[in-house]
């Protein structure tokens, strides 16, 4: 098995492999032209995500400046994912991100980590495990979600979380470690803050 086919196997790998990083660093380039382009430039940014990603769907919109190893070569996203300010993609394996899913400032997916042992950090080894974010889920702002990491459809997880193990569909979780506080259900149906109320006329459809 060659570095670059350990990179999405789970094994011990050396990310320094030359093969790897002179593919790594083509799709750098691209991602620094992605975070020079200015505002008006929609259709620009929207093709160069094309070129980026190994997929997106349609309307998607991710706010520069955008911070990924791998520039997005191994991210999924589905249709309507909006990403805030600082994304920082650690994708040196899969990430994949489900239709509609917000993504606030400074949020972290990151597939990377590095064996305990000093020693084989020291040689730079490191290993890969793939991040799955359901579909219309809200991660706040400065959420950091950790390797190998699932999290259900619907779920939101609390601002400045970290989340180290998977999360259901449908919950709230908060802290760090990020542990499930609620399902959300008929509160969040009367009430969008505390108890500020929702117009009944909002819920049609929902």
């Amino acid at each position: 098995m060659t570095e670059r086919e350990k990179m999405h196997s789970g094994e011990l790998y050396l990310p320094d492999d030359p093969d790897i990083v002179a593919e790594q660093t083509v799709c750098l380039d691209r991602l620094y032209d992605y975070n020079q382009t200015r505002p008006t430039e929609g259709e620009k940014r929207a093709a160069l995500l094309r070129q980026m990603f190994a997929e997106i769907g349609e309307g998607c919109c991710i706010e520069p400046p955008l911070h990924a190893n791998w520039g997005g070569r191994h991210v999924h996203f589905g249709s309507y994912v909006y990403a805030n300010f600082n994304l920082t993609l650690v994708d040196d394996t899969h990430i994949y991100v489900g239709d509609r899913t917000m993504l606030a400032p400074n949020v972290i997916l990151a597939t990377a980590a590095h064996p305990l042992l000093g020693g084989l950090r020291e040689k730079n080894y490191q290993y890969n495990l793939p991040v799955r974010i359901g579909r219309n889920c809200w991660l706040g702002a400065g959420v950091i979600v950790l390797p190998g990491v699932t999290i259900g459809d619907n779920t939101v997880v609390g601002a400045g979380s970290v989340v180290t193990r998977d999360l259901p569909a449908n919950v709230l979780a908060v802290g760090s470690p990020a542990r499930v506080l609620r399902e959300i259900g008929s509160r969040e149906r009367a009430f969008y803050d505390k108890d500020r109320p929702i117009d009944p006329a909002l819920l049609q459809g929902v």
